[in-house]
C-alpha cells in the first residue's frame, strides 16, 4: 500500500520536512507517481516505526546574548549558566553568543541560529528567557522550531541589573520609531507630543546619573 507524504509523516511521528531530509539522506526511497508525487510503502514505514533509527547529527545549541561588547562579562556568565544547565541534563552543546537589541531582527548570532534550524540541525535550543530572542516576535520563532521539531528549554536565568537596563534602552528605541512617525505628519499635536516624549527619555536619563544621597 502507497501512502502519502503526510500519511507517511503521521505512522513515522515526525515532520513533513524531516521525512524529506530523511530522504535526501537516503534513509527513505520514495516511489513516483505518473505526476511526480511521492508514495511510500506502507510495509517500510511500519517497520521504521517499529526499529527506529536514532537521527544523529543534529545539536543542542545554546543561545546567549546581550546589548553590546561593554556587557561582554555579562555574556560570558549567561553562557556558563546555560552551559551548566545542559552538561547537567547530560547535553551535546554549542553556544552562540551574539550582541544587539532585543528589536534587532539582524543579529549575526540570531541569523545563523535560525540558518541552523531551517537546515534541520538544532536538536534541541537552550536560552535563559525568550526575551534573549527577541523582545516583540519570539511565538514565531518557536513556531518554527516546532514545524522543524527543535525542541525550545527555557531555563529562567536572568540578570536583572541588564534585564532593566535592555528593557529602558528597548523603551528609548520604540519611543524614537514613533517619535519618527509622528513628526512625519507635521501636526502640532504630534510635535507636542514628541517633545514630551523626548522630555520624559531626558528626565530618565538624567535620573540614571544622579548619584544616591550619603547615608
Amino acid at each position: 500500500m502507497l501512502l502519502s507524504v503526510e500519511e507517511a509523516a503521521k505512522i513515522l511521528g515526525i515532520s513533513k520536512s524531516t521525512l524529506r531530509r530523511w530522504e535526501a539522506e537516503g534513509r527513505l526511497k520514495p516511489e513516483r507517481t505518473p505526476g511526480g508525487h511521492r508514495r511510500y510503502r506502507s510495509e517500510e514505514l511500519m517497520l521504521m516505526a517499529s526499529h527506529p533509527v536514532p537521527d544523529r547529527g543534529r545539536v543542542t545549541i545554546v543561545y546567549a546574548r546581550v546589548l553590546n561588547r561593554d556587557q561582554k562579562d555579562t555574556l560570558e556568565r549567561q553562557a556558563m549558566m546555560l552551559s551548566e544547565f545542559c552538561t547537567q541534563h547530560g547535553w551535546t552543546y554549542e553556544v552562540i553568543r551574539d550582541f544587539g537589541s532585543g528589536l534587532d531582527y539582524d543579529r549575526t548570532g540570531l541569523r545563523e541560529l535560525l540558518r541552523r534550524i531551517m537546515r534541520n540541525e538544532v536538536e534541541r535550543l537552550v536560552i535563559a528567557h525568550k526575551d534573549r530572542l527577541l523582545r516583540f516576535g519570539t511565538e514565531l520563532v518557536f513556531s518554527l522550531c516546532e514545524e522543524f521539531q527543535t525542541e525550545v528549554v527555557l531555563t529562567n536565568q536572568s540578570d536583572e541589573i541588564c534585564y532593566d537596563e535592555e528593557l529602558t534602552q528597548d523603551v528609548r528605541e520604540i519611543i524614537t520609531i514613533f517619535a519618527a512617525r509622528l513628526y512625519s505628519s507635521r501636526s502640532r499635536q504630534n510635535k507636542e507630543l514628541i517633545e514630551r516624549l523626548n522630555e520624559a527619555v531626558q528626565d530618565d536619563r538624567e535620573g540614571e546619573n544622579v548619584d544616591p544621597a550619603p547615608e
